[in-house]
């Protein structure tokens, strides 16, 4: 004959007494998930950061290179230099542009993962 084992006590379970052990410290991450009005306003924070940074580092290449153009316009013997049997122009604009170009890119990937880590850090940390 098999024996059986003792039945295990009944365990009472109480939805209130669980919400309330788990306390408030995870509501911006629900207020995401549920698309409330305070996640809503998180997500454009982040996005609005995002565009500012966008736009900042699109004038820095404006700039940097916008302004050659013009200056090899305004000042016509700076066109003329040679280097290393290059015009000046071409090499700025032909050769060392696309250095600069990743180098900014680089910089825009690198503070665009900062501005999502903070955005995360905002929703990780507990209620205060």
């Amino acid at each position: 004959m098999a024996v059986d084992p003792p039945p295990r006590p009944r365990t009472r379970v109480v939805l209130a007494d669980a919400a309330g052990r788990r306390g408030g410290t995870d509501r911006s991450r629900a207020d995401l998930a549920e698309q409330t009005p305070v996640g809503e306003a998180l997500v454009k924070g982040l996005m609005r950061a995002q565009l500012a940074l966008a736009l900042r580092l699109s004038l820095v290449v404006v700039a940097g290179l916008g302004t050659l153009p013009l200056l090899f316009v305004a000042a016509p013997a700076v066109g003329g230099f040679t280097v290393f049997g290059i015009h000046l122009p071409w090499l700025l604009l032909g050769l060392l542009s696309f250095p600069f170009l990743v180098a900014v890119g680089a910089a825009y990937v690198r503070w665009a993962e900062r501005n999502e880590q903070d955005f995360a850090a905002l929703i990780r940390r507990p209620e205060q």
